[in-house]
């Protein structure tokens, strides 16, 4: 059963898609994150329902700047407002007397690993945490990777958001396009997911503010593996994004942790292939189940 959600983060309207067990008591309460520039009709809601067939209430939502949720600029990737957006979440939720006294997990899958890892480390309401295709972002990694380019993007970003200060214009490129270039994701594989009929949902909006690069090159997760208290779950395939990070993620780990590894073709079809959304939904309910 799904139904719509609405709730309030630092006084932004925000809409989800509540997911509910059918014919059941919700063995708990599961909030769900996806993908960059990504809306809740796309990978996080997958999930969501995913696990209310698992016997969970579920939500998935559009976080501030996308899809039905309000917020300026558009399409403003922001790591911290969307951990606010999930605490915000977890609160109206917890607040209900129909969920009163259940648990709550947190799952974040791919980009949204991340900003679900920080809320989880940040708020002791949450029992267990996980992530399915994270991206576990080094930011020490990020600017070796990058190299030459990192801090060009970083002050490309800040003279955007000041353009934005001063004028309310947004300076926006393409989430993807098929031959890559100016664009927020280059892999070919993110194109035939979000600019085909594969991906593309009509909440869905293929552009990316050039200012969140401000806030996301320098996210950090990998900083708080060691420090994390909450049981972790680490789902993943060695041939999704960034395989070595995932594992210096879980080898960081010391609260309780599980991993699971699946083969994949990449790491889309973790968005919407049910030979891996099944496998990652079993593990991450029986997961959530041993801190029900």
């Amino acid at each position: 059963m799904r139904e719509s959600y609405i709730f309030k983060s630092s006084g932004e309207r925000i809409v989800g898609n509540l997911f509910l067990p059918e014919r059941r008591k919700s063995i708990g309460i599961v909030l769900t994150t996806g993908p960059f520039t990504s809306v809740k009709e796309q990978a996080s809601g997958t999930y969501a329902r995913a696990l209310a067939e698992r016997g969970f209430a579920a939500l998935a939502f559009d976080h501030r700047y996308f899809g039905e949720s309000g917020g300026q600029p558009r399409q403003f990737e922001h790591p911290r407002a969307q951990i606010e957006d999930i605490q915000s979440a977890a609160t109206a939720l917890l607040d209900e007397e129909r969920f009163a006294g259940l648990p709550l997990f947190g799952l974040g899958v791919c980009y949204g690993a991340g900003p679900m890892a920080l809320a989880v480390f940040e708020n002791a309401r949450f029992r267990a945490l996980a992530g399915v295709a994270g991206v576990y972002t080094d930011v020490v990694k990020t600017k070796q990777m990058m190299g030459d380019s990192y801090q060009p993007a970083i002050d490309r970003a800040k003279a955007a958001e000041r353009a934005w200060e001063e004028t309310g214009l947004a300076e926006t490129i393409p989430a993807v396009a098929p031959d890559g270039g100016d664009v927020a994701m280059p892999l070919r594989e993110a194109y035939e997911f979000y600019g085909t009929t594969r991906g593309v949902v009509p909440n869905y909006v293929n552009r990316f503010a050039v200012q969140s690069r401000a806030y996301t090159l320098p996210f950090d997760v990998m900083g708080i593996a060691p420090k994390m208290k909450t049981p972790a779950l680490v789902v993943h395939s060695e041939k999704a994004l960034l395989p070595a990070l995932a594992h210096q993620f879980y080898d960081s780990l010391t609260a309780p942790k599980e991993e699971t590894w699946l083969p994949s073709v990449g790491q889309i079809d973790f968005y919407d292939d049910p030979k891996l959304i099944n496998p990652a939904a079993n593990s991450a309910a029986a997961w959530f189940e041993k801190f029900a």
